[in-house]
């Protein structure tokens, strides 16, 4: 079967295209023929090795994938599962970690999970709209419905609205009914985030943030939940964005973190966080539960997965180097 892979880390030319053996599926298990895979932002820190993970090499990339079911383990029962059917696969394998970063990911044509790391795609769901799903859209259905609780009528700032993540940040929170305030980097970026449903756009590019916020939003009173303020700060930025998003919340306003793409330990104001009495929490990962309503979501129309690319296998040198330079709107989906 064909794979890419690399064998160090490095630039996007450490990453080959290689003919490997089709894995056998162990009893319990299911062999999955991939039909589409998707980058996350993961992937560029990976191959570079700077997020501190030691990681078996070589190793294949990608945490997303869809696909079909080719085979079954010696002596599995496979229960309501048949040879064919559609698949999404939860990207964290007992045992072996998460696809991509401790586990060879699925970039390749075959792939061996665990039978109940299987989710059936329903009908009219692409094989490339269901890979853009776990790990961004996942992470982003958790953060903004299960820990931030975002509801109806309130203001949402999302910084660095762009990727996988914050693409269907917008998406949840205006099919909530919240009013969502997005940054970008980039002018076309901001032009696809309007059309995408956000109600404001900023530019992140010269590093002013409260300011403009606060002239959308008003501005915070020390106890007065019905003064000026978002209700909510989706950053998974940090560094130099942390204290400002402080200054942003009204009284009593909640942020919620899932990553640190500029920096984990950014300085910060306490002083905000307990006159405002504010709410900092974190997010982490998806449910399996949550991936199989966002297929449904999808299924009926609720939800488009943000597809920037869907290019073939071979063309993943070209897919990662857009993802490095941050030339990608949304999800970048390779095919097999």
């Amino acid at each position: 079967m064909r794979a890419a892979l690399y064998d160090r880390h490095g630039t996007v030319d450490e990453l080959y295209l290689r003919t490997v053996p089709v894995p056998r599926p162990d009893p319990g298990e299911a062999l999955v023929r991939i039909r589409a895979c998707a980058l996350n932002g993961f992937d560029p820190m990976m191959l570079g090795g700077t997020t501190g993970l030691r990681v078996p090499l070589p190793m294949i990339p990608c945490g997303d994938a869809a696909g079909e079911i080719a085979d079954f383990g010696p002596g599995t029962d496979p229960v309501e599962w048949h040879a064919g059917d559609r698949v999404l696969l939860d990207p964290v394998v007992p045992g072996r970690g998460m696809m991509g970063e401790k586990a060879h990911g699925a970039a390749r044509e075959y792939v061996t999970v665990p039978i109940e790391n299987l989710i059936r795609i329903p009908s009219g769901v692409s094989f490339e709209h269901a890979a853009a799903l776990p790990v961004a859209y996942g992470t982003a259905l958790r953060l903004v419905e299960d820990r931030a609780r975002v509801r109806a009528g309130e203001t949402v700032l999302i910084l660095g609205a762009t990727g996988g993540v914050g693409t269907c940040c917008v998406q949840l929170c205006k099919r909530i009914g919240a009013r969502v305030i997005a940054t970008g980097s980039a002018e076309w970026k901001l032009e696809k985030l309007s059309e995408l449903g956000a109600d404001h756009v900023l530019s992140s590019r010269d590093g002013e943030l409260v300011r403009p916020v606060r002239k959308i939003a008003g501005r915070p009173r020390y106890h007065d939940p019905k003064a000026g303020g978002v209700d909510v700060v989706v950053n998974y930025i940090g560094g130099d964005t942390w204290a400002d998003s402080l200054k942003t919340l009204r009284y009593q306003g909640r942020m919620v973190t899932c990553g640190a793409t500029a920096g984990y330990d950014p300085p910060t104001d306490i002083r905000y966080i307990w006159s405002f009495e504010q709410t900092i929490m974190g997010s982490d990962g998806w449910t399996r539960e949550g991936l199989a309503r966002l297929l449904q979501m999808v299924a009926g129309g609720e939800l488009e997965p943000v597809v920037h690319a869907a290019r073939p296998l071979a063309l993943i040198r070209e897919a990662m180097a857009e993802l490095i330079a941050r030339q990608v709107f949304g999800k970048s989906v390779l095919t097999l």
